[in-house]
């Protein structure tokens, strides 16, 4: 039986792309469909010998390298490369995928909308907030910028107020900073807030060099919002897939309950506050 998924792979992906699809000039007569074996080296800066070892199975450990070296050369999106990764037995990494962008995209932006009585927003591995809709606006109105999460933790007064147990909120937050860290540790955006957070709060110093790491969970948060009073949440976060990087969060009150009660009236008076007095939304 043959199991050379890899060189499949490989040969099924040459043969679907033209010699000007990539800039080279097609010379001499084609006896195969798309690319020879010797473009796909070339583009790929590798021994023409060593890549035909790998479509005729007699090669089977690339390095990270040459998997990155052959994505880029078959023009492989994000799908096929991970797909070719993982035929080769590895794992691609994350800091070689293209940073998201800060941009969220529009259909993301109408799904954000449709939740209308639960707060929902978009942020970045670093969180940055990108997006919210009208609720995530009124939850996080005491914050002056509502901007990233750590930040409004650590810098903003309100943060100690808004969050009931803010030691536990502290925690989390630059856990996650950590595993962004892992993710992509020369992110600039990054770097730039770690820097600011360490020149202005000796908490975020303290926990930072603990190195501590985690991802979201979906442990209940206990808030305290100035206009309706304490608010017990639970949260659901999703990978945003074609944005690499970015989280869509949606917060969930238990229903009839006393939050969600609190949700609802929060909703009604920053409705009211914005007739009067209408600002632009974020995304």
């Amino acid at each position: 039986m043959d199991d050379n998924h890899l060189g499949d792979f490989l040969r099924a992906r040459r043969a679907g792309l033209r010699p000007e699809e990539v800039g080279m000039v097609s010379y001499g007569a084609r006896r195969v469909a798309g690319l020879r074996r010797e473009e796909v080296a070339v583009l790929a800066g590798m021994n023409a010998d060593y890549y035909t070892r790998l479509e005729q199975g007699r090669e089977r450990n690339p390095s990270p390298q040459v998997l990155e070296a052959l994505s880029s050369a078959l023009h492989l999106d994000a799908d096929a490369r991970a797909h070719l990764f993982r035929l080769a037995g590895t794992v691609p990494s994350d800091r070689s995928v293209e940073r998201a962008a800060e941009r969220v995209a529009p259909a993301l932006r109408q799904l954000l909308d449709g939740y209308p009585h639960t707060p929902a927003f978009v942020m970045s591995r670093t969180l940055d907030i990108l997006a919210t809709n009208a609720l995530a606006d009124a939850l996080y109105a005491p914050f002056e910028p509502a901007d990233n999460l750590a930040r409004m933790t650590f810098l903003d007064p309100a943060g100690r107020h808004f969050y009931a147990d803010w030691d536990r909120a502290a925690r989390a937050a630059v856990a996650n900073l950590r595993q962004a860290a892992g993710f992509d540790p020369d992110n600039p955006r990054l770097r730039e807030l770690v820097r600011t957070l360490t020149g202005h709060s000796a908490d975020f110093t303290r926990l930072w060099n603990a190195h501590t790491v985690r991802g979201k969970t979906q442990e209940a948060k206990r808030l305290v919002h100035p206009d309706v009073g304490p608010l017990t949440l639970t949260y659901q976060a999703f990978d945003v897939r074609d944005a690499p990087g970015q989280q869509l969060v949606i917060y969930h009150a238990e229903p009839g309950g006393p939050s969600a009660e609190a949700l609802h009236l929060l909703g009604s008076v920053h409705a009211t506050r914005r007739q009067a007095d209408p600002w632009p939304r974020r995304g």
